[in-house]
């Protein structure tokens, strides 16, 4: 019937007159392994008063948050803090992948990609379908965290965010893992027996 609710929907994903667009790299690839394709959005986190921004780095194959940060702003540079972070911690992909957002077109965001020589990949424009797993992550988090609680505070919210991302990883199994989670998936380990059981 295309009713919908009619409320404030901050736009993460803004494209930036003049920016390059890269082409969308990850139609019928295969992705089997972890670290072949990361994958980044900005979605926004509702408190009791106001939003704040929320930006992650998954890793496709295996579905895990390998960085994230919030903002008040949508400034490009939480985006290249947490995509530093992973990169340091994680090596880096073959691909990475994003929305069009003047974020991720940003002159400072490709240099931190293109330094690394990772190919760039971005969805095309409106199509939500390409970071499918970033989006389901969001829904994920805000139906398993964020719509329970009504944050006071960006500290607050932020200590939240990172409880339910260490559940999501450590503890949260995914069908499409074959029960696995996140971590036992990226990191290769072995369900233990009384989890399978």
């Amino acid at each position: 019937m295309g009713i919908e609710a009619l409320y404030r929907k901050p736009n993460t994903s803004k494209p930036a007159p003049g920016h390059k667009i890269y082409p969308y790299l990850l139609r019928k690839l295969p992705v089997t392994r972890p670290n072949q394709v990361w994958a980044m959005d900005i979605t926004y986190i509702p408190m009791a008063r106001g939003f704040i921004y929320l930006a992650a780095v998954l890793d496709w194959f295996t579905r895990r948050v390998l960085a994230w940060r919030v903002s008040i702003t949508l400034e490009a540079e939480f985006c290249m803090e947490a995509v530093e972070e992973a990169l340091a911690r994680h090596g880096r992909p073959e691909i990475f992948n994003t929305d069009q957002g003047s974020q991720f077109t940003s002159i400072d965001f490709i240099k931190v990609l293109a330094a690394r020589e990772i190919k760039i990949s971005m969805d095309g424009k409106g199509a939500w379908r390409d970071n499918v797993f970033v989006e389901r992550l969001w829904r994920t988090i805000k139906y398993e965290e964020v719509y329970l609680r009504a944050y006071a505070s960006v500290s607050e919210a932020r200590a939240g965010i990172g409880r339910y991302l260490n559940f999501y990883n450590n503890r949260r199994p995914h069908s499409s893992l074959d029960g696995k989670t996140p971590d036992q998936a990226y990191f290769n380990t072995p369900i233990p027996e009384a989890a399978a059981a």
